[in-house]
């Protein structure tokens, strides 16, 4: 063995520390940079014999230290696990979102919401049948009456613009999560000609996954790994990005909110058409398109029906100061031919004198049969049960939604904790580990000194006689 073999050992061991040393800062330099992954270099000794024989005979204690390979530290099941997390609460808060609008929208409760206005319009009948023979009592009902058409065709609206505004930022959402399919595609290419070359790849790496993951919260996706360093993305089993390859998606359906029955809105491919089952944000705001909003136009529309249907049958049997029947007081459209809905209902009755509020033709003062209309909001069946049935069930909706998404919340905190504790940097350790790069590159180069001496002896004094 050449004495010369120990500055070979002494230089792997000089170099392996300073690449340790160069990684210790490099974690530190990034402690805040979110998505970085700390690294640590693989440090593996060298020599010995791969494929011992019988003439192949070394008494080489070693060949040094090897650091070649900077491992990325990153747990493969927290991640997938984050993914999942992370698509489920943003799923919950898009959802919870859409019914705290539809809540802002009815304005319950509150003084300007629908049960606010029916109930100053049953006052009002109150107050004509008290007294049936004033005209300001019956302009006043009739105010009331047009505020209450009002109210509904102002909630109605509401949820139409809330519709249009979540499928607007579903195609926004869309075209963002493109540009990240795109880019993961780039970043797998860059990557697997790095690996391929035998190149560092960590930061490429990081900022693949930190793009998986933001999928993940917009569409659902999850990462399947791939052997060439490589990572593939798949939502609800289509997968989007393969390799270097990258698969588009849009948004096809109904355009506006009276043609989900026949053509809901659904995520697809393009090309192709297919249609995509999505989670996370897209989930939540699909639901919010399909089921949601549509729901409660519905039963706004069937709201409004109902207290048409009631007030124009009631009203039909009395007879206004006129002597003449009373008629529909309630009409769709400006016709007020057309089907009531919350979105068309309009008041047909604008004479005050028209207001039936007697049970006998000329009855001026008879108001008998406007406290019979009064009395309606006290029916089992009637308008006020069923509007207070849906702020019911939409409170008790919009709780359950809001208690999951406060428990999904706290479990992926405590995912997100879990993958920091093993992706984080920690300025402790990393400290620590500057501190032994140190001291172990001060003793190499001791050990450089060390042979130095040692060589001189050799060279320079040895052999000389009688000196």
């Amino acid at each position: 063995m050449s004495t010369f073999s120990g500055l070979n050992t002494a230089t792997t061991a000089l170099w392996a520390q300073r690449r340790g040393l160069d990684v210790t800062g490099q974690n530190i330099a990034n402690v805040n940079t979110v998505g970085y992954s700390r690294q640590r270099v693989d440090l593996q000794a060298m020599g010995g014999n791969t494929v011992p024989a019988f003439f192949s005979v070394s008494h080489a204690v070693g060949g040094g230290v090897s650091a070649d390979d900077v491992e990325r530290i990153r747990d493969a099941f927290l991640e997938a696990r984050a993914q999942q997390e992370h698509a489920t609460s943003s799923r919950l808060t898009a959802e919870a979102d859409a019914l705290g609008q539809i809540e802002q929208a009815l304005r319950e409760p509150g003084d300007t919401g629908i049960q606010a206005l029916l109930t100053e319009m049953w006052a009002g009948w109150e107050d004509v049948g008290n007294n049936p023979h004033e005209e300001p009592a019956r302009g006043q009902l009739l105010e009331r009456l047009d505020t209450l058409a009002g109210g509904l065709r102002s909630a109605r609206a509401s949820l139409d613009q809330q519709w249009d505004q979540t499928r607007e930022n579903l195609q926004t959402l869309l075209i963002d999560v493109n540009n990240a399919v795109a880019a993961v595609a780039e970043l797998n290419q860059a990557i697997q000609r790095a690996t391929a070359s035998g190149l560092p790849a960590n930061e490429l790496a990081d900022r693949r996954d930190t793009l998986v993951l933001e999928l993940a919260a917009t569409i659902g996706a999850t990462g399947r790994a791939g052997s060439d360093g490589t990572v593939d993305v798949v939502v609800g089993g289509i997968t989007l990005v393969a390799g270097s390859t990258a698969t588009r998606v849009g948004l096809a359906g109904a355009t506006e909110s009276g043609g989900v029955g026949s053509d809901a809105p659904r995520i697809v491919t393009v090309p192709g058409g297919a249609t995509m089952r999505s989670g996370g944000t897209a989930e939540g705001q699909l639901a919010a398109l399909v089921d949601i909003v549509p729901e409660y136009q519905q039963r706004l529309d069937a709201l409004a029906a109902g207290i048409a249907a009631a007030l124009n049958s009631a009203h039909a049997e009395g007879y206004g100061l006129d002597g003449a029947p009373g008629g529909a007081i309630f009409g769709g459209g400006a016709s007020g031919t057309d089907p009531v809905t919350a979105a068309n209902i309009t008041l047909l009755v604008t004479d005050p004198r028209r207001v039936a509020a007697s049970k006998v033709p000329g009855g001026a003062l008879d108001g008998s049969h406007a406290d019979a209309i009064a009395q309606l909001r006290l029916q089992p069946t009637g308008p006020d049960v069923s509007y207070r049935r849906l702020v019911v069930e939409l409170g008790v909706q919009t709780s359950v939604v809001e208690r999951n998404l406060g428990i999904q919340a706290v479990i992926t905190a405590q995912v997100d904790a879990s993958r920091e504790s093993v992706a984080g940097v920690n300025l402790d350790e990393e400290m620590t580990n500057m501190l032994s790069f140190q001291h172990a590159y001060s003793a190499a180069g001791r050990l450089v000194t060390a042979i130095d001496e040692t060589l001189d002896q050799l060279i320079n004094r040895t052999g000389l006689v009688g000196r």
